[in-house]
Formats: C-alpha cells, structure tokens, sequence
C-alpha cells in the first residue's frame, strides 16, 4: 500500500489509538491527537524502539474549538506535507454524559442533561468531524484521492430512550457521511463509516458494563483492533470505488479477503427514508 497522511482524532486511547497504531503498522504516517496530556507518554512508550515511531505523531488539542482544528490540520501538513486520510474518532460518551448510568434507580432523560454537557458534545462529536471534513477535503479533491472515515455507532444506540444527546449527534454524523459521499463522488475521495457494531472494550464504556460483558452477563464488547481491518480496506486502492458505506467490526470477517468482507458486513451509511403512506393523513389535514 502507498504511504498515506492520516489524522486520527480520539488517536490516544481506545478504539483510536488501536485504527491510529493498525495505519501506521501499514507504513502510514499518522498524526494521533487527543485531549488527556497523559496519554502522550503512553503511547510514546508503546511505539518507542520500533519502526513505529517514526511514523506516529501524537497532539494533544481541545477539538471543541475551530482554531484548534485548524492547528491539528497544520500541524499535519507541517510534519508530513498534507492529510491524506482523516479518522473522525473523536467522542465523547456516557461516561462524560452520564457517569451514574447503570446505577441509578431511573433512566436519564433528555431534560435532565446540562447545557455545558450538551454543547461540548455537540463540539466534539459532531462539530470537530465536520471542521476537519471540511478543512481536509478541498485538498484531497484537488489531488485526486482521499479518505474521510466516520466513526459514528449502532443505529439503535441513535434512537434509543437514555441516549441524549450522544445518539442523536452520531445520527448527524451518520446523515453527515451520506449527504458528503454524495457531493464527492468521482474526484477520487471517499466518505465512509468504520463501527464497533457494538459496545467497545474501551475507556468510553462504563466499568460496570465491561465487567458485566467480562462476566458473561452482558454481550461481548468489540475489542479496539477488530476496527483495523475495516479500516485498512477502506482505505486501500481496493476501495477506490467504495464510497457512502457502513461497516461494522464485529461483522468483519477477517479470514475473508477484505472486499468480500466488505461484501458481507457493509451496507449503505445514513437511513433508509420511508413515505408516509398515501392514505396517512398529513400533519396539515
């Protein structure tokens, strides 16, 4: 595979730092960004004494803020002469949301959440992914080729009573990945979606559910390198064509050649949209 640029935001922990180490093990160069100092040294220490570390770059940045967006992407550009690829990973999840979430006695519901807690979701899960499509994609049209990779999550976690306002920003995201892949097709970028297809093995999962799932009393949580092999397909001159899709890691078969793992675990990204019927009343009526 040719050398890429990457950016992989939420790149320092968890399902990030797994898609961020699985490019550069490929021999992309690969900007990690996060927003904890201490997980710098962290993964300093793991791509130490490896060929890796030359290839990852790690950036501690609060992508809540525009102009910390447009450091990231210079930041790219200054260390590797441009963004080849972007990893929307970035999120911030329930136990940023609701860190009692599988203690109380009752459901959180949406009126209950704090407007500081709504906005910096809506700052990082939606609005960081979007600056940075934004900021990258002219170049990777101008070029030619490029890949804009969303992370968003399960269609039921978007839809389902509790998850206020983190499924409704992945449903954005997730609307966000159909309506881009359709105004860039044919100019050699693509937009696709890479999931967990379920709850991750990661910080962002509550102890109480990862202990449960390590119990046998919950189902099994994906592990942060089942999204490596998606990721890498997508990626690839093999998915030069595969543009506005939705893969899921824990439907990947890994044993398969990726494009009919892809055949088998891809659908379509964004919703299927479905008319009222003709004989439904309308609101007005």
């Amino acid at each position: 595979m040719e050398q890429r640029n990457a950016i992989v935001t939420g790149g320092l922990r968890g399902l990030g730092r797994a898609m961020a180490l699985g490019l550069a093990r490929e021999g992309h160069r690969v900007l990690a960004v996060g927003h904890i100092e201490a997980d710098l040294a962290a993964i300093g220490r793991e791509v130490a004494a490896t060929p890796l570390a030359d290839r990852v770059q790690a950036l501690v940045a609060d992508l809540r803020l525009a102009e910390e967006c447009d450091r990231v992407v210079a930041a790219a550009q200054a260390r590797f002469g441009g963004v080849d690829i972007l990893v929307n990973n970035a999120g911030l999840t329930f136990t940023y949301i609701d860190p009692a979430r599988y203690r109380r006695p009752t459901m959180q519901r949406f009126f209950e959440v704090g407007d500081d807690i709504v906005e910096n979701v809506i700052a990082t899960n939606y609005l960081a992914a979007d600056r940075l499509a934004r900021r990258v994609a002219a170049g990777m049209v101008a070029r030619g080729w490029g890949r804009i990779v969303n992370v968003t999550t399960k269609l039921d976690t978007m839809n389902r009573a509790g998850t206020h306002p983190y499924g409704a920003l992945k449903a954005a995201l997730e609307m966000a990945t159909e309506v881009w892949s359709k105004e860039i097709g044919g100019t050699g970028l693509t937009v696709n979606i890479v999931n967990p297809g379920a709850g991750a093995n990661t910080p962002g999962m509550a102890e109480e559910m990862r202990e449960m799932s390590r119990e046998g009393r919950a189902a099994r949580l994906v592990e942060p390198d089942e999204m490596v092999p998606p990721l890498l397909y997508v990626v690839s001159p093999e998915a030069d064509e595969v543009n506005g899709w939705r893969f899921d890691a824990n439907l990947w078969d890994a044993s398969l050649p990726p494009a009919e793992a892809a055949r088998r675990a891809g659908r379509p990204a964004g919703f299927e949209m479905h008319p009222a019927p003709n004989s439904s009343p309308t609101p007005a009526e």
